[in-house]
């Protein structure tokens, strides 16, 4: 992964596109064909939220879609847990670190909230 951008909306989207990128390396058997297709929506998600955040109409319409940036940090963290990396150990690296960004997006994001 690339070193973090401090512009939100890039950095999000550099996730998003780490998320693609990981899932193009991954054995897709039933489970994980499932999990990424998740994972990919939600990943692009957080981004697409937020950026929508920016472009509010108000004070409660921005939080209101921050929290929903929010959620989808929270929903990707989750199945980036569940994906099998099959003991593939570079994977399974980049899987660890994606969990971690995602976690650092979700605290960015609550930051964020609580302060609006």
């Amino acid at each position: 992964m690339s070193e973090k951008p401090y512009n939100l909306e890039e950095r999000t989207e550099r996730f998003a596109i780490d998320v693609r990128l990981f899932i193009r390396g991954l054995r897709l058997d039933i489970a994980n064909k499932e999990d990424a297709k998740q994972v990919v929506r939600s990943s692009g998600s957080i981004g697409a939220n937020y950026i929508e955040a920016n472009e509010s109409l108000g004070e409660k319409d921005f939080k209101f879609r921050a929290k929903i940036a929010r959620k989808e940090a929270k929903e990707t963290r989750y199945w980036l847990r569940i994906i099998n990396t099959l003991n593939d150990n570079e994977l399974e690296k980049t899987r660890l670190s994606l969990i971690q960004e995602a976690e650092e997006l979700l605290k960015i994001l609550s930051a964020i909230i609580n302060k609006s």
